[in-house]
């Protein structure tokens, strides 16, 4: 959140403010839940969790819209792709479309951990181990949509080719052999 601070006040970009508010309310969020789960008396509970809930979801919503518009740089209604990018790597569209209700799925999982859903066959700790293998998927698929969207926008805008060439030469190679 700090870098996002420094980087809009230096380069004048309210993008970075708006990033760092995401991260501020994620950190809210987390506030309020542990608070929650340390709580004791039942009236400060109830309210704790109410509150928790609320930032948790209202972090959510703005986190997965950042991933969505920001960090993928996905639904763009004016693409030729509708609902995506102009340029994509994956040739299947619906790779996107899945990866979208992937990630809106998988982030709010975490929620059970707040609104206590309880499930039966599974000790509470083998549920948070679950929602923590879950969160390590969803950020594995969020990086890679995030880095091709880098890529893609490296690409537009500093160098006209897509792949950077090796610094060494397989032919090279192949005469110093014979």
């Amino acid at each position: 959140m700090n870098c996002c601070m420094r980087r809009m006040f230096e380069e004048r970009s309210l993008e970075q403010g708006y990033n760092g508010v995401k991260y501020l309310l994620t950190i809210i969020a987390v506030c309020l839940r542990t608070a929650y789960v340390f709580e004791t008396n039942k009236n400060h509970k109830f309210i704790l969790k109410v509150l928790a809930g609320s930032a948790s979801v209202l972090a959510a919503v703005f986190c997965t819209y950042w991933d969505f518009v920001h960090d993928w740089g996905l639904l763009n209604r004016t693409s030729k792709n509708r609902w995506l990018r102009d340029k994509l790597l994956v040739p299947h569209k619906r790779v996107y479309f899945i990866a979208m209700i992937l990630n809106v799925v998988l982030r709010f999982a975490w929620l059970q951990t707040v609104l206590d859903f309880e499930f039966k066959f599974l000790h509470s700790q083998t549920v948070l181990a679950v929602v923590a293998c879950l969160e390590i998927i969803r950020r594995g698929i969020w990086n890679f949509f995030r880095l091709e969207n880098e890529h893609l926008n490296n690409v537009g805008k500093y160098r006209a080719f897509k792949s950077v060439p090796l610094p060494f030469s397989y032919d090279e190679d192949d005469e110093k052999d014979d």
